[in-house]
């Protein structure tokens, strides 16, 4: 039963879910887009997200930034930070340097 906070949210899909704020964001859908392997799949959901919004799918993609700009974006966070750098420093690559 959900709290009486919550609201009962319905996507297009037709998942029913609770939620509290007004992220419109599915659960179910969510767990499901969750990637298996690679570097995205390391890292929280509003990171991936976070990602994918601007153009990154790729640790090419991800080696072109900053890691002031990907910090930047809504969504990422020290945790996920931490994580790309090591998936990064695994793969031979790193952020491009700040100029």
């Amino acid at each position: 039963m959900a709290d009486s906070d919550q609201n009962l949210r319905i996507c297009p899909k037709g998942h029913r879910y609770y939620k509290s704020t007004d992220c419109p964001t599915c659960p179910v859908c969510e767990a499901a887009k969750k990637p298996q392997a690679g570097f995205l799949s390391l890292i929280s959901a509003p990171a991936r997200r976070a990602l994918e919004n601007n153009g990154i799918h790729t640790l090419k993609d991800l080696a072109v930034k900053t890691e002031k700009e990907v910090l930047s974006y809504h969504g990422m966070g020290p945790n996920a930070m931490s994580k790309l750098k090591t998936a990064m420093e695994e793969a031979g690559m790193a952020f491009a340097s700040e100029s």
